[in-house]
């Protein structure tokens, strides 16, 4: 029988907890990435005037405007807290695989406890 290429199926390959947060790094990259025009014209509109203001007060105390504000700030403490994983990776701190995947773990962990924290701000 010929050398034939092997089958792969994604869905049943399990990922490592560093691969994931690598991952998960790229995608709230691009999600903030894409959604810094909005937050420029959110911000921009809350200096135009004391009612622009308020306007979007209103609309930020509707609670599916948190729920995506609340995965913003997610996606921005996950983003930043990998990426300080990367610079340390970077400068050879914490290169060993227990070292890593400890780290990764801590990337998932700050991400989430931060996002609770501003949570709690918003609510």
């Amino acid at each position: 029988m010929p050398n034939r290429p092997k089958y792969l199926n994604l869905m049943q390959i399990k990922l490592p907890m560093p691969g994931i947060i690598s991952i998960m790094h790229r995608v709230s990259g691009a999600v903030l990435f894409l959604a810094l025009p909005l937050l420029l014209y959110v911000f921009q509109q809350s200096v135009v005037s004391f009612g622009a203001f308020n306007d979007l007060r209103m609309f930020f105390s509707n609670v599916l405007v948190k729920l995506v504000v609340l995965g913003l700030f997610w996606g921005f403490f996950h983003h930043l807290c990998a990426g300080i994983r990367y610079l340390a990776l970077d400068l050879d701190v914490g290169v060993e695989l227990e070292a890593a995947r400890a780290s990764s773990r801590w990337v998932m962990a700050g991400g989430i406890v931060l996002t609770v924290l501003m949570g709690l701000q918003i609510w």
